[in-house]
């Protein structure tokens, strides 16, 4: 098993859209105490803020340390793997895992080498069914039907705490999947989606339906496909030959 620092290094915790900043303090706390340190905020309403740090309880160089981003994308930037936790079912159908299983996966992909995102909605509306969308999977704590909502920051000390315990060997890691090449990030992943999308526009495939709920679909096959970045290559290939054609016949007519 690799040093469990230097598979913490390869960890963040992604807050998107967070209310209140002692959230943000509680869960640099949270994180802090099972080994990890990377945070990364997008569009946080307050931070940085005395009540964050009073609530950080002492784990303020993660405060310090953290990335504050305008956009998800951004705070996404170089992951190969990404799960969202959720409290209930969305729109955006994807692979539903517990905790402990989410733990295992992450762990097999740190192992790998590979850079990982935890991400968490806000408080009170967790996270949009775009958001989602970049995700591999959903993470469901198996909170009672009646009361499931868990505060922001023992969300994140659940999954921390999962995750610590994977890596001092409570679970095993699952087998790496076969890629010829590193699989694609999520910048990578993101510029192949607008070249998808723009593609589509101009083979006129959505013929003036809207194209949100395409995309999404499209989003959630490639996001479980979790192509390297040699199979990008060609499908980008494959894009823009199409375009090249629709570009043609629209100089025949």
């Amino acid at each position: 098993m690799p040093d469990t620092a230097d598979l913490a290094s390869r960890l963040r915790f992604v807050l998107a859209r967070t209310s209140h900043p002692g959230n943000i303090g509680s869960a640099a706390r949270a994180i802090r105490t099972m080994g990890f340190a990377r945070m990364e905020l997008v569009q946080p309403a307050h931070f940085p803020d005395r009540e964050a740090n009073a609530l950080a309880a002492g784990a303020d160089d993660v405060l310090a340390n953290a990335g504050v981003h305008a956009e998800l994308v951004d705070a996404l930037a170089g992951c190969n793997f990404a799960l969202g936790l959720s409290a209930r079912r969305r729109g955006v159908t994807l692979p539903e895992l517990d905790p402990r299983e989410a733990a295992r996966q992450v762990l097999a992909a740190l192992i790998r080498g590979e850079q990982v995102a935890l991400l968490f909605g806000n408080e009170r509306s967790g996270l949009e069914n775009e958001e989602l969308a970049r995700c591999h999977a959903m993470v469901r704590i198996p909170s009672v039907d009646d009361f499931s909502s868990l505060n922001l920051s023992q969300a994140v000390q659940v999954m921390a705490y999962e995750l610590r315990m994977a890596m001092l060997g409570d679970a095993p890691p699952a087998p790496p999947p076969e890629h010829d090449e590193p699989p694609a990030d999520a910048t990578q992943m993101e510029q192949f989606y607008r070249h998808l999308a723009q593609t589509l526009d101009d083979i006129e495939f959505h013929k003036g339906r809207e194209p949100t709920t395409i995309m999404l679909r499209l989003r959630k096959l490639f996001q479980r496909a979790q192509p390297d970045q040699r199979e990008l290559r060609v499908l980008h290939g494959i894009l823009a030959d199409a375009q090249r054609m629709a570009g043609l016949a629209k100089g025949e007519k």
